[in-house]
């Protein structure tokens, strides 16, 4: 069944998670019982009556004063117990933490770690390419692989596994060593399929052969087959897999050759790679365009630049001060001639072949505050729009005519969010709050977007996609924060906000200045970071962490109606200015 969230207000909210602490005097909202985790420690969120202690496994806990708690404790490997007890109202609770190891235990005797042999996928490179091997193998032991003709000795090493990005939250940044890991290198210069690596495993003179899961193959530079884009945005990476870094979304249509494979992802000749799922195979052709005079037109509140191709190639831009490069990949520029109109955007266009390969357009622009852009192909000519700034409103409206998207984080009967120590979930919060300040934002002349208005299933990439469809003029994902498990719940708090293209960096300073400024708050930083609702290139985006929910004290000044009436007058305040700003710019 789903369930439709009304528009509680806070005072409601508050009401409801003291109804809830009545019929369980003593709470744990998080972790829930059976937890599974790596972290080397586990914070505790919830609520207790206020009379009396809290004891956690027979000791005392500190709490805030109205009652709440978020004690951090160390975690063993394996089972973890944990009992609560509040001797006032003889309430008891039992909870158990289990702690999984990192890496997976090394191989006792005669063999290799469970799924360690690499290649773990089918995997293609060109004649030269660099192909290394890995697997996981006792101390002491000797190990090989052979493959098309050669024997490649593995050698122990030291390697490194890096910490997860949010561990920027926590200040655990630390790579970590793991043991037992054998690696070794090597080149094949002869196109044709190699087959499957044969590992093997010397040990106290006893032999095991294994062969890896996947193929290796090296393709014939002159059979590469060439994708075109299917995608209306592929996701182009600097790796094989999501766990690497996003580069400029590929336009439909755009055509590459592809010059490597692992699984199911294509390495395309400019070097991203992109999933084989965002392509087609197309007849292959040229590998290289010509390009000769470029032009500009405007059209409605944008300028378009005009890149005439013979087919269409990668494209990768940067923001800078007062400056948008265009990058064209697999282009050999013929370019004599550069048209720009006069329009609100563009002082001229500079170009440069900055190798055989590839030529950079850098677009001049006349103010240092972007807008938002868009890229697609018509036919196969590329089309760069750069948005035009918006028009100041009035002093008695000084948002007119500014269209403003707001995100309320999360929502439907699974996604949550975090939860404050009486139960209370993010969903709940950041809606009422997105009424408060879309109130406030229409007073101030302002045309209000809302990703949703009621308790519905939105994911991520659906509330980034209305923001490219509705375009508005600013978006704001409004969030309250949580950490990982190896955060300490009870030394963080504040307010930080999260940007991704530059066009939004000064958007993100602003609402973090003001906001930490005028209230009184921690600040918890201003951060770039590739979250999808900060990945919408065609307005300035950013994300909002307004708070932590599971801070016993932050989380009272999150539920207080008066404190969030305050915050969605500072917020709406702080557009005011920041627009005021951007014309001086």
């Amino acid at each position: 069944m789903r369930h439709f969230f009304t528009g509680l207000s806070l005072l409601s909210f508050w009401t409801i998670g003291a109804v809830q602490a009545q019929a369980n005097p003593l709470q744990v909202v998080y972790p829930s019982n059976n937890h599974e985790t790596t972290a080397a420690q586990i914070f505790l969120i919830g609520t207790a009556p206020i009379a009396g202690e809290v004891l956690v496994n027979g000791k005392p806990i500190a709490r805030s004063a109205a009652g709440h708690f978020a004690p951090s404790f160390p975690l063993q490997v394996g089972e973890n117990r944990f009992t609560l007890q509040h001797p006032n109202s003889q309430a008891q609770l039992t909870l158990t933490v289990i702690r999984k190891a990192k890496t997976a235990a090394l191989p006792t005797g005669l063999a290799f770690g469970s799924d360690s042999l690499e290649p773990g996928v089918n995997l293609a490179r060109l004649p030269g390419d660099r192909i290394c091997f890995g697997a996981i193998a006792p101390a002491q032991a000797q190990v090989s692989v052979s493959l098309g003709g050669q024997t490649v000795k593995l050698q122990p090493q030291n390697e490194f596994v890096l910490p997860e990005n949010s561990s920027v939250l926590t200040g655990n940044v630390e790579a970590r060593a793991i043991a037992g890991q054998y690696v070794g290198c090597t080149q094949f210069a002869t196109p044709g399929e190699l087959g499957n690596p044969r590992y093997r495993l010397t040990l106290n003179g006893q032999t095991l052969d294994q062969s890896a899961p996947g193929k290796i193959t090296i393709l014939s530079p002159s059979e590469l087959k060439t994708i075109a884009v299917t995608a209306a945005q592929g996701v182009a990476r600097t790796g094989p897999s999501t766990d690497y870094s996003r580069l400029t979304p590929l336009p439909k249509g755009s055509r590459a050759q592809v010059t490597g494979q692992e699984g199911n992802w294509w390495r395309l000749d400019y070097g991203a790679w992109i999933r084989q799922s965002e392509t087609i195979e197309v007849p292959a052709g040229r590998d290289r365009s010509l390009i000769r005079g470029v032009t500009s037109r405007v059209k409605g509140g944008w300028t378009e630049v005009i890149f005439p191709l013979q087919f269409p190639v990668p494209v990768s831009v940067q923001q800078g001060d007062r400056q948008f490069t265009v990058t064209l990949h697999n282009t050999i520029a013929q370019t004599d001639t550069v048209r720009v109109n006069q329009n609100p955007v563009i002082s001229g266009i500079e170009w440069q072949q900055t190798s055989p390969s590839r030529i950079d357009y850098q677009l001049n622009l006349k103010a240092k505050q972007q807008w938002g852009y868009q890229l697609r192909y018509e036919g196969t000519r590329l089309i760069v729009a750069l948005r035009h700034p918006p028009q100041p409103g009035s002093l008695a409206k000084p948002l007119q005519g500014m269209r403003i998207l707001l995100d309320p984080g999360h929502g439907g009967p699974e996604d949550f969010g975090a939860r404050g120590p009486t139960g209370l979930p993010e969903k709940e919060v950041v809606l009422t709050l997105s009424q408060l300040l879309r109130q406030e934002l229409i007073q101030r002349g302002a045309t209000v977007l809302m990703t949703r208005e009621a308790d519905i299933d939105l994911l991520p990439n659906d509330r980034a996609a209305l923001i490219q469809q509705q375009a508005p003029t600013i978006a704001l994902s409004l969030h309250y924060n949580a950490l990982p498990d190896d955060g300490d719940a009870l030394k963080t708090q504040g307010v930080s906000v999260f940007w991704y293209h530059p066009q939004a960096q000064s958007l993100a300073i602003a609402l973090h200045d003001h906001l930490t400024t005028r209230l009184n708050r921690p600040s918890d930083g201003v951060m770039w970071n590739n979250l999808a609702l900060t990945r919408p290139n065609i307005a300035p985006s950013v994300l909002l962490e307004l708070g932590y929910m599971i801070h016993p004290t932050e989380f009272e000044w999150i539920r207080d109606p008066q404190e969030q009436q305050k915050l969605a007058t500072a917020i709406a305040d702080s557009l005011v200015l920041w627009f005021a700003a951007t014309r001086t710019r």
